[in-house]
């Protein structure tokens, strides 16, 4: 099995690292050697975080450099955008299409950019992009947009549903697993 590289993107707080945990443990237990980097930047003040998760027969580092992800997920558009130069040609993104202001723009020192969603496209990239948040609250919880993102990327995998579910079951706590599950199941059928 060759190589995939996968870049978890978003801003601090929306559970990017619990996504890349709940991964790493699937692939795992399908047998891949999986190596997973986090890069947190200022994730405690909302900003920009990156989790490299890398897996295939014999993987030797986590870092993913510029042109070598198959896929980016994204918490939020503008990360999907800030982070495209990583993406191979060829690459997908998985997106939700939420919006959240950086700190330029919350002050008026920057305008959030319009039209995000066209101009990957334009660029050639095969983009999944849903409205994830809308179906984490039809969970249950807003705090569920990282499983309704992992619900999208399963899509793009030969692991069954089972195999999901049971590392969801093993990394998410007991109390919110109902609303986990739901989340994965919404984004999956999306």
């Amino acid at each position: 099995m060759q190589t995939t590289n996968i870049m978890i993107v978003g801003v601090g707080g929306q559970g990017s690292l619990l996504a890349s945990k709940i991964l790493g443990h699937l692939l795992m237990n399908k047998g891949c050697d999986v190596k997973v980097s986090e890069v947190h930047g200022m994730s405690q003040r909302g900003g920009s975080v990156v989790t490299y998760v890398r897996f295939g027969d014999k993987v030797y580092s986590p870092i993913i450099t510029e042109g070598e992800a198959d896929i980016i997920v994204s918490f939020e558009l503008l990360e999907a955008a800030r982070w495209l130069p990583y993406l191979k040609k060829g690459g997908r993104i998985v997106t939700n299409t939420q919006r959240i202001d950086p700190m330029p723009v919350i002050t008026g020192d920057a305008v959030y950019p319009e039209e995000i969603e066209k101009k990957l496209q334009e660029k050639g990239v095969s983009l999944d992009a849903t409205d994830c948040l809308a179906l984490a609250e039809e969970a249950g919880t807003s705090k569920a947009v990282n499983i309704v993102l992992l619900g999208r990327l399963s899509k793009y995998f030969d692991f069954s549903k089972e195999d999901w579910v049971a590392s969801l079951k093993a990394c998410v706590p007991e109390k919110f697993l109902e609303s986990n599950l739901k989340a994965f199941e919404l984004g999956a059928e999306k």
